[in-house]
């Protein structure tokens, strides 16, 4: 029998093994080689499998193979096409009840809680923790905006604070500025899309509360329960570490997790890579992985054009109600723009979209109906995208595998006893955690 420290490093080692694996694959001389070959060949080759050296002396066979998903509601057309509601998913609240807590809340993310976490026996040893999240909720992105929008959208009950402070220095400090937006009643200018005090986009006063909570819900489960975590009166900035991306979003997380966690108003740094190369978003240039993605989501796609086809009445249902032009392609390649637009106000308690005529709503409006199929192609879509396309696994690895080497080394360092950091805090997009799911091959993709 294993003894807990044995089955901790086995636990580690495993991990890093699986993760290694598509390190290996990216930095191999392969990949280097055949970056511009694309389709059949790339995927052939990465199937093929790859031995994969750890620490000098496992050699492990690791299966690299893409296998398909279970097929559910989520990923079947005729499903999204013609079901009502979103499968018991919510769209239209941020709470969640206690009895059901867990369940799909796309408004906000069930967070880990005391009052759910299931503790492991005594016989396990919690060594290692690196958390990778999508920011909360927020604004939606001035790019899926409609040409004009019916209402403002205000901001007035926040602040978001940008200003810069040496670190040294005691006396030279600044004052605690924050944007507050307005509109100029002299200006002649206005922006398109949605007009007030918000920056779009820009985390909500509820999506900021949220934040906090989760930071909060994270340290009664890590230190409370499981006593991983350092006190809030001991050495934990010696043990922690948070990191964001270059979208400023991440960032209003960061602040208002580490508050609930900490329960501090001081500075933390966060760890933030350079524009163009964050592994964490991920912004770095993969070719490869840009033409599979574009591929899956174009015609050369049998599946993908077929729901274009079936849902060309629905999209022409919401060009008439926004006022959206047919030809704008970034509202018609997928449902991406509608689904957030629609989505954003459902999840901040605002009307859903009604046709202006004459600078003034009419009766035709979205509908509640028409507004669960949007979300429902977008389930559909997601699924596509990043599991049931069988392009999606090398599509993913490539574009999310630095990040995946990363994380490979943090599990590689505490292993070898040459790191400290105990609890790394990754906060990202739904682009970063459905591609790591993507590689991780979670077997029912929807929209994070």
């Amino acid at each position: 029998m294993t003894s807990p420290s044995q089955r901790r490093i086995n636990g580690l080692v495993f991990t890093a093994l699986v993760f290694c694996a598509f390190v290996a694959l990216l930095s191999s001389t392969f990949i280097q080689e055949q970056v511009a070959i694309m389709g059949s060949r790339l995927v052939k080759a990465w199937s093929s499998g790859l031995s994969v050296l750890f620490m000098g002396t496992a050699i492990a066979q690791v299966d690299l193979a893409w296998y398909p998903p279970s097929s559910t509601s989520v990923n079947n057309l005729t499903a999204a096409l013609t079901s009502q509601g979103v499968y018991g998913f919510i769209f239209n609240t941020s709470e969640t009840p206690d009895g059901e807590y867990g369940m799909y809340n796309w408004c906000n993310m069930p967070h880990v809680r005391k009052s759910e976490y299931v503790k492991p026996d005594s016989s396990y040893e919690l060594s290692y923790v690196e958390v990778i999240q999508r920011h909360h909720k927020r604004t939606p992105y001035a790019s899926n905006s409609f040409p004009v929008e019916s209402y403002h959208w205000d901001c007035d009950d926040q602040g978001l604070y940008y200003y810069g402070s040496t670190v040294d220095s005691d006396v030279a400090q600044p004052a605690r500025g924050f944007w507050k937006g307005y509109i100029s009643s002299v200006n002649p200018y206005t922006s398109s899309g949605w007009i007030g005090t918000c920056q779009f986009p820009q985390l909500t006063s509820a999506g900021l509360d949220d934040s906090w909570a989760h930071g909060r819900d994270i340290y009664e489960v890590y230190h409370d329960l499981l006593g991983f975590l350092p006190g809030r009166d001991e050495d934990w900035r010696s043990k922690v570490t948070y990191r964001v991306t270059q979208n400023v979003i991440t960032s209003q997380v960061a602040g208002m997790v580490i508050g609930g966690m900490w329960q501090t108003t001081d500075s933390v740094p966060l760890m933030i890579q350079a524009l163009k190369v964050d592994s964490l978003e991920p912004q770095y240039n993969c070719s490869v992985g840009s033409s599979l993605f574009n591929a899956i989501q174009s015609s050369s796609n049998a599946a993908w054009q077929d729901q274009l086809d079936a849902t060309a009445d629905f999209f022409a249902t919401l060009d008439d109600i926004s006022g959206v032009p047919r030809d704008d392609s970034g509202f018609h390649v997928s449902f991406d723009h509608y689904f957030d637009n629609l989505s954003a106000r459902q999840c901040h308690a605002k009307p859903l979209p009604c046709k202006l005529e004459n600078g003034a709503n009419s009766t035709t409006c979205v509908d509640q109906a028409l507004a669960d199929a949007v979300y429902r192609m977008g389930e559909w879509e997601y699924s596509q995208i990043y599991r049931d396309d069988p392009d999606s696994l090398v599509a993913s690895a490539t574009t999310f595998g630095v990040w995946i080497s990363e994380l490979s080394q943090h599990l590689r360092e505490f292993i070898d006893n040459k790191r400290d950091i105990v609890y790394f805090h990754n906060i990202a997009h739904d682009g970063s955690v459905s591609r790591l799911l993507s590689i991780l091959q979670i077997d029912e993709m929807v929209v994070r």
